[in-house]
């Protein structure tokens, strides 16, 4: 605001309130993030706020969007080994940019406001793993200027964000070739369902590797809730079926339906690797500690999330974030399972 063509020293709640048209109130809503505002008023306070340089007054709680050193990571859990590798990886790389690593869990309910909690924090950027997010949860971050990084999305259209991922594909395409080479006389593959993005991608990597060394070869898909039990129900059937001098080579797509797998040749009276040979992906701690150790294509998940922290701190420091996914290549690990 100019009173008589003079800058005031301190812009007030009120002067942004006038030049956004809105009333105090609102425009304090729409910078600290509460209450149930239209997203186009949202982006007219904040944009007002942008523009005559207006900063809250700490001694009342507030902070202009994007000031704090903070990064938050939002999963849907935080209570499993995926959950502690994303984690490991990720404070390693803000602690190394001098940010400090906020966890958000995010809850399936409808009245969870976690972008709500990020803007109220004043976050310098959100990395979401293994989520997609909506169209609103998008918005709210997008009106406060907090930029997002995706890790392993579970969609292919990401809204032009940034995402890290692993290359699923030629992951599958070398246990395909790996178990071939074990010996397998056929093969079985375990499916997640839902069939998330990076699910179908390891499908066809698996079929292409397989087409390549044993064109023809028998292939029998089985589908799985991405767990171990529902893993296990789907391979009794099939290992139940198995002939005097089979050997049935198993790529599941998980670690963790991989030790389904495991549970379904126990319930069988199948040995590993003599009769079943399996080969998961992921190489969580929990594959070294089976009986025997799990082959594993390893995806690697701490650098993954290092990745994504590190562009999110970049871009706080000014650098462009490119729609571009960023890949991180996977690796087989042989180990007793095969």
């Amino acid at each position: 605001m100019r009173e008589g063509g003079r800058v005031p020293d301190r812009v007030t709640l009120a002067d942004l309130a006038a030049h956004a048209g809105v009333s105090i109130g609102t425009a304090s809503r729409a910078l600290s993030g509460r209450g149930d505002l239209a997203p186009a008023t949202r982006r007219r306070v904040l944009a007002a706020a942008r523009s005559l340089g207006y900063a809250r007054d700490p001694a009342v709680g507030g902070r202009p969007p994007g000031s704090a050193r903070l990064v938050d990571l939002v999963l849907g859990g935080y209570h499993n080994a995926y959950s502690d590798e994303v984690t490991a990886g990720a404070r390693s790389a803000a602690a190394a940019a001098g940010y400090d690593l906020v966890l958000t869990e995010e809850r399936d309910t409808p009245d969870d406001d976690w972008p709500m909690r990020v803007r109220r924090r004043g976050s310098a950027g959100v990395m979401l793993g293994l989520i997609s997010p909506t169209a609103s949860q998008l918005a709210t971050l997008t009106d406060a200027d907090i930029p997002v990084v995706l890790m392993d999305p579970q969609a292919e259209t990401s809204r032009g964000l940034t995402s890290v991922r692993t290359t699923d594909r030629a992951g599958a395409r070398t246990a395909a070739l790996h178990l071939a080479d074990r010996g397998a006389t056929m093969f079985a593959i375990v499916l997640g369902s839902p069939p998330y993005r990076y699910g179908r991608a390891r499908h066809e990597g698996f079929r292409e590797g397989l087409q390549s060394t044993r064109p023809g070869a028998d292939l029998v898909t089985l589908e799985a809730d991405w767990g171990a039990v529902a893993a296990r129900e789907a391979a009794i059937p099939l290992l139940r079926r198995l002939r005097p001098g089979d050997r049935l080579g198993v790529f599941a797509c998980s670690d963790e339906m991989a030790a389904g797998v495991y549970a379904a040749a126990v319930a069988t009276g199948r040995g590993i690797p003599d009769d079943v040979l399996v080969v998961g992906f992921d190489d969580l701690r929990s594959a070294r500690w089976l009986t025997p150790p799990l082959t594993t294509v390893r995806q690697p998940i701490r650098e993954m999330a290092a990745a994504a922290v590190t562009a999110l701190t970049d871009a706080a420091a000014g650098a462009p974030l490119s729609p571009e996914p960023i890949f991180l290549p996977t690796r087989l690990i042989p180990r007793g399972s095969t």
